[in-house]
């Protein structure tokens, strides 16, 4: 499917570490931000060995490979871009063929991190930050990231994935 054609559908994924455990959620949207899919995962919790062997590395795995991938692979909808909240998940790009980026919070500064390539923004919104092996992406989706924010707010959709997550688990928990 020719790209500049294909539906503009956004993949939005966080992951929260609470605890030990981590849980993840992924909502696609479309270019209204209207969600056509959601998926959350259970907790999941390293044991000591994992935490021992993977050291430093241990959230991007959790993140990325087992969180991430198995989000996006149990989706339907085909994504033009991963847009994340939660560093770690950078290294999903490893294994998609789809650009993701980072949107680093408020809370963060906007300092140059090692190993992350940088797009600075003009206005007060925060940079979109890719992975380091594919910091071209983080260039190449300036169009399609302008085209999303003409209708679409690129923060506003973790909050809804946070909420869901929340009441998942309460759901789970009664």
């Amino acid at each position: 499917m020719d790209t500049n054609t294909a539906p503009l559908h956004l993949g939005f994924l966080t992951v929260l570490q609470e605890h030990t455990a981590y849980v993840g959620g992924y909502m696609v949207v479309n270019s209204w931000g209207r969600p056509l899919e959601f998926r959350l995962t259970s907790a999941v919790q390293p044991n000591r060995v994992q935490q021992i062997l993977y050291g430093p590395t241990l959230p991007a795995y959790l993140c990325g490979d087992l969180i991430g991938k198995a989000l996006i692979e149990k989706t339907g909808l085909p994504i033009r871009l991963v847009v994340t909240d939660t560093e770690a998940v950078l290294d999903l790009r490893l294994k998609l063929d789809v650009p993701v980026v980072w949107l680093p919070g408020p809370d963060r500064g906007e300092a140059d991190l090692p190993g992350v390539a940088v797009r600075e923004r003009r206005d007060r919104r925060p940079a979109l930050r890719g992975h380091a092996r594919f910091g071209h992406e983080v260039e190449g989706v300036r169009d399609l990231i302008e085209k999303a924010e003409e209708t679409l707010d690129l923060v506003e959709p973790f909050a809804r994935i946070r909420e869901a997550l929340s009441e998942a688990r309460r759901t789970r928990a009664a």
